[in-house]
């Protein structure tokens, strides 16, 4: 009898929590967005757990099903299988990266291992690939349209990518070796997000603020006020960092928090990531040679733009070569610049560069960041970012409070077309945060699809880290916190505006390469006067920005550009490096990436800093040896760019062709196709060259199509 009763009180508690849980009922929300003000941290391990059951009865289903392998029994019900555990997933992992906290980190280690092996579970599922592959073979004679024909070749290719076509020897050495991937860079972003954290610089005198300007000193003040502490408190966020980096005189605590910057997880502490690198390297490449490839890059290129890394380094050393004149000349004039500030000769070292380069600028054009702020207030620049959107598209934007955040800085905003129609759901998050990764990105917590007739809408997310407000300012960008927010907004026009059947190949589910193309697009708008004059007024007094300063932002726009396409060249090399990769690397993890970036090189290296350690992109993000693609987008976007310029900067039919060819397409076609019917003509270097004011070399010239011819 005691057994009875106590049964049925746990199936009633259990009865009751499963309940209680936002997971497990239709969402009533607007939209069917996410209840966040419902979701608590106890309700992901209960919805993670049966999602993972429910997804693996649909996949057994599949698998089971005794009718001959079909699109709609087999592609259409897998791409359809799955949507609790990619409701919690989408949640969980989103939040993770914009409001994270220890326990939710102790959930991610948990279920981590649970979910690589569910995925393990489907790929490697040896009756499921039976079916797929024989849906695959017949895929041209089965009167499918195009898009399903797309759609059938990426989760074939998925299959094949994760071990599906192996031994079942090697697929259990597939299995392990993914297990322990998915936690090598798992742990390898939560030490970057907790040694971000866990620095701070607490200025006590007056002495040590010199060169600050106020609104810097404000923010600092406010920061250190919000931890119960009395001064002016820097940190490693971005607005923190940078603006102490730009303006303060005082060497040695620059060096101080620069030092601080790049010696994240590589101080042999409890957070170092040393050995994690060496980790993820070597079994990416255990990986790659499982699958019959020398190393990781070949492998994980082959469906790029790209294709190999011979064309990856083809254009690498073409920029190279067409910008090391510039890039020289960016180092000394700097050097000269500090000579004469001086007084005597100065050796820039790192943490000198953004301060010299800043008060070179601004003696140039007049455009420090001080200078540009007040015509940058964020609720001002969200006006022009969208109002953008709505003259070349028609989209316009809807504040809806009713709508759940996730956080109370977080707003979200219901997208609609020019006729009226729904488009999408826009969720944006401004400001740094403890529980925030470094960077700005764009995400989903739903992505589009069309389903029995009814076109399901995605739920875009722009995440940011920008200045805050202070107590007697509101939030003042610079120009690249401006810059960056036009970046993310294109990649969330691309997840707005998508128009598929599949989610698989909605929005952005696009190659990496091709990805960066909408986001770097939106940036050249930003040195367009036709564009600032819309939005770019003082908060004070209303006054447009003047057209004196537009123009020096415009003469500014190729400040610097030698040295900044050095250092983006600096992070693809050093991605390439770890990727290509043919045996085990066990050596140190500073000495490797010197070796990797010597060639574009231009400020003396630092001992005991490492850009490694802190990379996420490529050691916790998707970019593995894809970093590269910034760099292949800028010549698409340069050129891209330049059918704006010719025909009128909100030219109507350009932009309904961009929209038609390449922010609706996702990933239902081969990019190079979709931009070639874009453009009309394939794209080269050399309208990047001309937009950053560099004069081509003899043979410069590269064709960007299927290959860098």
């Amino acid at each position: 009898m005691k057994k009875y009763i106590f049964s049925f009180s746990f199936l009633y508690l259990t009865m009751t929590t499963l309940l209680a849980n936002p997971f497990f009922k239709a969402y009533q929300t607007p939209h069917q967005t996410p209840p966040f003000d419902q979701i608590k941290t106890e309700h992901y391990v209960p919805a993670f757990e049966q999602g993972i059951k429910e997804h693996q009865a649909e996949i057994d289903e599949i698998s089971s099903n005794p009718e001959a392998p079909t699109f709609a029994n087999t592609i259409e019900a897998y791409e359809r299988s799955g949507d609790l555990l990619r409701r919690v997933s989408s949640v969980f992992f989103n939040l993770l990266s914009a409001e994270s906290n220890d326990e939710m980190m102790n959930i991610a280690q948990e279920m981590s291992p649970k979910l690589s092996e569910h995925d393990n579970n489907i790929t490697l599922n040896p009756q499921l690939f039976s079916r797929v592959k024989a849906v695959y073979e017949t895929r041209k004679s089965s009167g499918l349209t195009s898009e399903q024909i797309r759609l059938i070749e990426k989760v074939y290719e998925g299959f094949e990518d994760s071990g599906a076509a192996l031994s079942d020897s090697d697929k259990e050495i597939y299995r392990q070796l993914s297990t322990n991937l998915s936690k090598y860079t798992l742990d390898f972003g939560q030490n970057v997000l907790k040694e971000t954290n866990a620095y701070e610089m607490l200025l006590t005198s007056e002495e040590e603020l010199a060169g600050l300007p106020q609104s810097v000193r404000d923010a600092a003040a406010a920061k250190a006020k919000s931890k119960g502490k009395t001064g002016w408190l820097f940190d490693l966020s971005a607005p923190s960092y940078v603006a102490f980096m730009k303006n303060s005189q005082n060497r040695d605590l620059r060096k101080k928090l620069y030092i601080a910057f790049t010696t994240k997880c590589v101080k042999g502490n409890e957070f170092d990531n040393q050995d994690n690198i060496r980790k993820i390297a070597e079994t990416r490449l255990r990986i790659a040679k499982l699958m019959g490839y020398p190393d990781y890059a070949t492998y994980s290129l082959r469906d790029q733009m790209a294709k190999n890394k011979d064309n990856v380094y083809k254009l690498l050393d073409k920029l190279n070569v067409a910008f090391k004149e510039a890039a020289f000349s960016d180092v000394k004039e700097v050097q000269d610049f500090a000579f004469k500030q001086e007084g005597k000769p100065v050796v820039i070292e790192p943490w000198d560069w953004n301060y010299y380069s800043e008060k070179l600028k601004d003696s140039k054009y007049s455009v420090s960041d001080e200078a540009v702020r007040p015509y940058f207030e964020l609720e001002n620049v969200k006006k022009g970012v969208f109002g953008l959107a709505t003259d070349l598209y028609g989209v316009t934007f809807k504040k809806n409070a009713e709508i759940p955040v996730y956080h109370p800085e977080v707003e979200a905003f219901d997208v609609f077309d020019a006729d009226g129609k729904f488009l999408a759901v826009l969720y944006t998050d401004s400001h740094p945060r403890e529980g925030k990764r470094q960077g700005a990105w764009m995400t989903e917590f739903k992505g589009q699809y069309s389903r029995d007739g009814e076109d399901s809408r995605p739920h875009v997310s722009l995440v940011m880290n920008f200045t805050r407000p202070t107590e007697t300012e509101p939030a003042l960008l610079t120009f690249d916190e401006v810059e960056t927010f036009l970046h993310e907004f294109g990649h969330g026009l691309h997840g707005m505006l998508t128009k598929c059947s599949y989610e698989t190949l909605s929005g952005t589910s696009v190659s990496r390469d091709f990805v960066e193309l909408p986001s770097q697009v939106m940036e050249n708008w930003l040195t367009e006067k036709e564009f600032l004059d819309r939005f770019a007024v003082n908060y004070k007094t209303g006054e447009k920005i003047p057209a004196s300063l537009v123009k020096r932002l415009v003469d500014a726009a190729n400040f610097n550009a030698g040295y900044a396409c050095y250092r983006q060249l600096a992070f693809g090399y050093l991605d390439m490096a770890w990727h290509t990769l043919s045996v085990p690397y066990e050596g140190d993890v500073k000495a490797f990436e010197q070796e990797a970036t010597k060639n574009v090189q231009l400020l003396p290296v630092v001992e005991g800093t490492s850009t490694s350690t802190a990379f996420n992109h490529i050691f916790s993000g998707g970019y593995a040896a894809g970093y590269y693609s910034y760099k292949w987008s800028e010549v698409l976007d340069a050129d891209a760019f330049a059918a704006f310029k010719s025909n009128g900067i909100f030219d109507k039919k350009t932009a309904e062709s961009f929209r038609k060819n390449v922010l609706e397409k996702g990933n239902t076609e081969d990019p190079a196709a979709l931009y070639l019917r874009f453009r009309g003509q394939e794209p080269s270097i050399d309208a990047l060259l001309e937009r950053n004011g560099i004069q081509p070399k003899p043979k410069t010239t590269v064709k960007i199509n299927k290959e860098i011819k």
